[in-house]
Parts: C-alpha cells; structure tokens; sequence
C-alpha cells in the first residue's frame, strides 16, 4: 500500500478553514477568505477542493477521525467498559473548558446543513451513528440488559455536555453529568 503525501498547500487550506469554520460557521467563511488566509492561489484551492462543500467535507472528515482517535485512546486507558464511558464524558467535559471551545463541530454543522441527504450532512450523520453503535459496544459488553435504549441516553448526554460545555458551570455540568453516566450504568 502506497501513502500518498498531502502538499503543504492542502493542509494549510484545511487547517486554516477548520479554524475558520469552528470558530464562526461554514456558511459565514467564504472560499475567498480561506484561499487568501490560507496563503494560496485560487487555482491550488480548486485543485485540492473543487468544490466550497468538498472542503467542508474533508474538515469534517478530519474531525471524525480526531474522534475516533481521542475515543481510542480513552479506551486504551480504561480497565471496564463502565470506566470507558465515565472517561469518555470526562474528556468530553474537559476538551469543553478549552477558551477556544465552541461546541461540536458536528453539531455546528448540522444545525448549517439541515438536509439529512447532504453529502456534508451525511458525514455528521455517520459520525453519530458510529459514537451511538461504541456506546451501545460498551453497555453490551457491561451487561446492560438494553444497550440500545442506554446508547441512545448517552447520545442525548452527549449532545448535552457538547452543548452546556460552553453554555454551563463547568464543575456543575460535571456533576450532573457523572450522576447521569452512573444511572444508565446501573
């Protein structure tokens, strides 16, 4: 298998646009903006992005990825499947002390992108489906007698903390939200 490797120009589109969209929106960043922030031509921008929405695609593929990695490591450190779903929500509330935090970036962009049958929608769509199928792995592996009704609780959960993070107090927000993790888990 060959690993082809990202031009320097591509990866400084995308870093640029995934601040850029985090931290003000897809739709209020235009490729205008991102193509002179970015430091690049506009021909290179269509090269590596033909399209303003394959960009987002690829910022939210990017984040799905850091998703998975971030879950894998908790995963790594955790000796019980209940220990693995406290951890997860810990970090959770911890990534959302970050100044910079400005909520999920998944559910910023479904909240731009409202057609479930967009393609960037779909991305978000599959990010959810994979974070509810390692909870519902989780509980199954606990011996939670419906791991499906409990995955669904931790997704609201999660919507949650993604939400209060940047809304809450975050000690208050942890205590309800290690409350609500012990109750699905008992």
């Amino acid at each position: 298998m060959t690993t082809v490797k990202e031009s320097p120009a591509r990866r400084r589109i995308l870093d640029t646009a995934t601040a850029l969209f985090y931290g003000e929106g897809v739709h209020a960043v235009g490729v205008d903006r991102i193509i002179a922030e970015a430091g690049v031509a506009k021909a290179t921008f269509y090269h590596h992005f033909p399209a303003k929405d394959d960009l987002v695609r690829s910022y939210l593929d990017e984040q799905y990825a850091r998703q998975r990695e971030s879950f894998g490591v908790v995963r790594a450190r955790a000796l019980t499947p209940q220990e693995t779903i406290a951890e997860i929500f810990e970090y959770m509330i911890k990534f959302g002390t970050d100044p910079g935090y400005r909520g999920c970036p998944f559910i910023n962009v479904a909240a731009e992108y409202p057609d479930p049958r967009d393609p960037v929608r779909q991305i978000v769509e599959q990010q959810r489906a994979w974070t509810r199928a390692t909870f519902r792995e989780l509980l199954a592996a606990a011996g939670d007698p419906d791991p499906d009704r409990g995955a669904g609780v931790l997704m609201l959960l999660r919507d949650g903390v993604a939400v209060g993070s940047d809304l809450d107090d975050t000690e208050a927000l942890r205590a309800v939200t290690r409350d609500a993790v012990t109750r699905v888990l008992n």
